[in-house]
């Protein structure tokens, strides 16, 4: 018995929090109905683990089950669903009793602004000489930027584009705000292993493009063409699997960065013409740079080529739901807790539900901002004040967060950390079998302590198991940088992000709620809500103390 009532004080003191006999009522609430607490016996002052008994798989149903229905399309960013899905929560955040801090009065549960839609339009262009290209079986873009008006460029040839130590191909280049011609792949020896790999795996140039695109920026250079002379590249095959996306849309902020240079690909034809040589003379300048190990001075050069590709950009609407608790004696200071209500919308006509991304971690703020409202109602609010944010644009790029990190409702400086969920409803096949589990992402990458806090309210309340597997800086996955709480890390606010793990069904139409594991989820929302409880109700705000990668 001295034990369990040393525990919760001995915790609470190492968390810089005050320490409090622990106490525990469960109650069984009607589903589909807020529960709430009667008057509990003067002795019991641990508010905690009753409040977290109105976190209940029912509740989270409830919500679910609005959020994940057809009725909502996929909630597709700046589309009629995730409109409906915003509402939802702006109106449930109402009911339950929260303030409306957003910035327009008329809809203060709601932070409106735009995106921008960014399409190729038709009649792309492109000349070599006297002979003209067609549009995408000879060439296409990729990104945000294009040639609204016909240009003429010469690029310069910079060959595999690789710059590393014991081989560069832009020394002795000048080519900034110029154009610059790519060969895709990377360098090979004549048994066809990659050159400059010290096991005879691709690296980083021969996997993608995008280490080459990263060393043209930082050259300066005004726009970049790719072309492929492999062996075994197939350009056509390539073009036709990429044109559906190319005709689809891309979303963004405007004004949000400068936008990169244009990025083009190139069929091998169009290559040969621009350089005016042929498969052969490619070939055997392949031969000697693989023979001697590093770039040799290119034969090639490049004629002028006359390109027009033009974007056409349309505003769409969107907004951020959000809703306010505020705090006793350190109000000031505030604690989010968010997670994103958008997802895929309608594809090939089969709706995208997102029951479990982000369906699952919306439903769970839903259920954290009625109980911190009932505690605030009950007399039992926090000494910190919580802003519960519900964002769009997740799954385009992380646009809602990014968008209120540029505009916060209230100063990232007194901003105190973001407890982020995103899929926390079902299992991933790494712990199939295994006991109640939760991915905990970044908790210390800025602030050790809050790491400590998560794994003390672990301790003592939820006893799921804590998995870092993610906090590996090289993890492949990076998920630390693909969710909403990366935004407020960027700005020096700690954060931890609370994820289930990637499963068959992720960003698939079957991402259904018949498939949600609600004693799951209401296990991991109890683990959110204990660590808000704590970093809400603390003497002292979680100090930014690291700067992990």
């Amino acid at each position: 018995m001295l034990k369990n009532l040393l525990l919760p004080a001995l915790l609470a003191l190492a968390l810089g929090g005050p320490a409090h006999a622990q106490g525990r009522v469960k109650t069984k609430p009607r589903p589909g109905v807020m529960p709430t607490l009667g008057t509990p016996p003067a002795d019991l002052v641990d508010w905690a683990p009753r409040y977290a008994d109105l976190v209940t798989a029912a509740r989270l149903r409830t919500h679910l089950a609005v959020l994940a229905s057809d009725e909502y399309g996929g909630r597709e960013t700046g589309q009629p669903g995730q409109h409906l899905a915003a509402a939802y929560v702006a109106a449930q955040l109402q009911a339950a009793g929260l303030a409306g801090p957003g910035p327009d009065p008329t809809a203060p549960y709601l932070q409106k602004f735009q995106l921008e839609t960014v399409a190729w339009a038709p009649g792309a262009t492109l000349q070599v000489g006297g002979t003209h290209y067609q549009w995408p079986n000879d060439f296409y873009g990729r990104g945000s930027a294009g040639f609204d008006l016909e240009t003429e460029a010469r690029p310069v040839f910079v060959g595999f584009g690789i710059e590393q130590a014991g081989y560069a191909d832009y020394q002795g280049l000048d080519v900034a705000g110029k154009a610059v011609l790519i060969m895709q792949g990377e360098p090979t020896t004549a048994s066809g292993k990659p050159l400059l790999s010290p096991d005879g795996s691709y690296t980083r140039w021969g996997r993608d493009d995008r280490a080459k695109l990263a060393v043209a920026l930082q050259h300066g250079v005004r726009s970049v063409f790719f072309v492929d002379f492999r062996p075994n590249g197939n350009f056509e095959k390539t073009a036709a699997r990429l044109a559906p996306a190319l005709a689809q849309p891309s979303l963004g902020l405007p004004g949000a960065v400068p936008p990169r240079p244009p990025v083009f690909y190139l069929a091998p034809a169009v290559g040969y013409k621009l350089l005016s040589t042929n498969a052969a003379a490619v070939a055997r300048y392949l031969a000697q740079t693989g023979t001697r190990g590093q770039p040799v001075a290119s034969p090639f050069k490049a004629e002028a080529l006359r390109i027009r590709a033009p974007k056409t950009r349309t505003l769409v609407g969107t907004e951020n739901a959000l809703g306010f608790v505020e705090g006793t004696d350190k109000k000031n200071e505030i604690l989010v807790v968010s997670a994103h209500h958008d997802h895929l919308g309608v594809i090939d006509g089969r709706v995208y539900n997102g029951a479990d991304d982000d369906g699952s971690g919306t439903a769970a703020l839903l259920n954290l901002a009625e109980v911190f409202a009932q505690a605030k109602k009950d007399g039992h609010g926090p000494r910190r004040s919580l802003l519960f944010l519900s964002v769009t644009g997740e799954e385009e790029g992380l646009f809602g967060s990014e968008y209120y990190a540029g505009h916060p409702v209230f100063p990232l400086a007194g901003t105190v950390a973001d407890l982020n969920i995103d899929m926390v409803g079902r299992t991933d096949p790494a712990h199939e079998g295994q006991p109640d589990y939760v991915y905990v992402i970044g908790s210390d990458k800025l602030a050790s302590q809050l790491k400590v806090v998560v794994e003390a309210a672990n301790q003592q309340y939820t006893h799921l198991a804590l998995d870092y597997k993610y906090d590996d800086p090289a993890d492949p996955n990076r998920f630390y940088y693909r969710s909403d709480h990366y935004n407020f890390a960027v700005h020096g606010v700690p954060v931890a992000f609370f994820f289930n793990g990637v499963h068959a069904d992720y960003h698939q139409a079957s991402d259904k709620i018949e498939k949600i594991q609600f004693d799951k989820m209401e296990a991991r929302a109890r683990l959110v809500f204990f660590t808000a409880w704590e970093l809400a109700n603390r003497e002292a705000r979680v100090v930014v103390d690291s700067d992990k990668p």
